[in-house]
């Protein structure tokens, strides 16, 4: 009898994970199944990459498999609400071959698809949701769906649902929950408002907590060149050609920069795509599906790439540009060394970037070894009187070369329009 079967999961769900080679649980679905199971809420705080689908998504069948029955017209059984539309899209796709051969159904409803046929298909009820807030409201203007017999809710990475400004969607749909249900959150970092959120949620919840939040992988190996602007294109070419049959994530902040930064890789010969919020869902799916083929070696993308994203072989990550939150980084970096790989992730640190860097390594509560360069000496505030005639030029040249003074080093906090993913 494996831990699974201890645990009291069915015998056919455990045939099911054994027949893909799944035996032994993660930390996390050790620790948070069993609450699960008792019909506990439960609040799970741990990395992506740990096995969270699993954690909710194996007790969630569970319950639904000593409850038979079809949902009426219209009506969602269990509700699980991700952040973006890869999540949702994987979580569903987790799920389905757990599914095979029981009349339990998936459903997915995202923005970026049509709506026609999904408000078709939530007419037969269903049994598991799996939904993007946005798009969930949407339909349920339309009354396309009820949530009045909804037993079961999880919220997957909910600290990113309020990264992504979808706190008032939270609230609105929670009013329109049963307050009989069980419910499981699972967060990667703790922020103010996640309080909020768990106590309009949650019901005196067990706490489960793997990786203290801010903490990567262990086999994640970490390191920053201090490197001006300008000077980014050239080294992540000279570092992408050290590694060409191995796949390369490589983060920027705008939808716009990303796209530039993709024809600028083509042109230096690499098989390149990238994804961003502009990007419909049929050119994010396709750039996916390419990249876990392999036929794409680099994809350049935005934060919405940097949480959910399940591709095993995903070698090196590259913060081309360090994100505007801190705890991104630790998520950003997560899409290397899955499912105990090892994996290397590394920043560039701009003259500008340098408040970004220091509030990362506050969060992580780690100094990421230097590659090269120096780290750039504390610029003086912008707002204060120059001393002299146009003050002290600072900086290190980055790309190995410290002390070396760069005339277009200088520090513009905020001075490019930042897009949102």
């Amino acid at each position: 009898m494996n831990l699974f079967q201890e645990m009291g999961l069915p015998g056919p769900l455990v045939k099911k994970l054994a027949a893909m080679g799944i035996t032994d649980p993660t930390p996390i679905q050790e620790r948070a199944i069993p609450f699960a199971l008792d019909g506990h809420d439960v609040m799970g705080l741990a990395q992506t990459g740990t096995g969270k689908t699993a954690a909710f998504g194996l007790p969630l069948l569970t319950k639904l498999m000593e409850e038979p029955g079809k949902p009426e017209p219209k009506a969602v059984r269990s509700l699980i609400l991700a952040p973006t539309r890869e999540l949702a899209g994987q979580i569903r796709d987790t799920l389905v071959p757990l599914v095979k051969d029981s009349p339990i159904k998936v459903g997915l409803v995202v923005g970026g698809a049509s709506i026609n046929p999904q408000i078709k298909r939530l007419e037969r009820g269903t049994d598991i949701l799996v939904a993007t807030p946005g798009r969930l409201l949407d339909l349920l203007d339309r009354r396309a769906l009820t949530l009045s017999a909804t037993r079961f809710l999880v919220l997957d990475e909910a600290d990113q649902m309020l990264d992504l400004g979808f706190i008032h969607a939270l609230r609105k749909i929670s009013g329109l929950l049963p307050a009989e249900r069980q419910t499981m959150l699972f967060s990667a970092t703790m922020p103010k408002q996640m309080e909020e959120i768990a106590g309009s949620y949650l019901t005196h919840p067990k706490r489960v907590q793997v990786n203290p939040p801010g903490k990567a992988a262990d086999k994640i190996t970490q390191s920053v060149h201090f490197i001006a602007k300008s000077e980014k294109p050239d080294l992540l070419i000279e570092l992408l050609k050290g590694h060409r049959e191995e796949l390369a994530l490589v983060f920027g902040r705008t939808k716009h920069g990303s796209d530039k930064l993709a024809k600028r890789l083509q042109a230096a010969g690499f098989e390149v795509a990238a994804i961003h919020g502009n990007k419909s869902q049929g050119q994010r799916e396709r750039a996916l599906k390419a990249f876990r083929a392999g036929e794409v070696q680099v994809l350049v993308a935005t934060d919405v790439a940097a949480r959910g994203l399940d591709i095993p072989d995903v070698k090196h990550v590259y913060n081309y540009e360090l994100p505007n939150v801190a705890e991104n980084y630790v998520h950003r970096i997560g899409r290397t060394a899955r499912a105990g790989r090892d994996g290397a992730a590394i920043a560039f640190c701009a003259p500008d970037e340098m408040g970004e860097l220091k509030d990362i390594q506050k969060a992580m509560g780690i100094t990421i070894p230097v590659a090269s360069g120096r780290p750039w000496a504390d610029l003086p505030d912008p707002k204060a009187k120059p001393k002299g005639r146009g003050g002290p030029r600072r900086g290190n040249g980055g790309g190995g070369q410290p002390g070396k003074p760069q005339g277009g080093a200088r520090r513009r906090r905020g001075g490019q329009a930042r897009q949102a993913a």
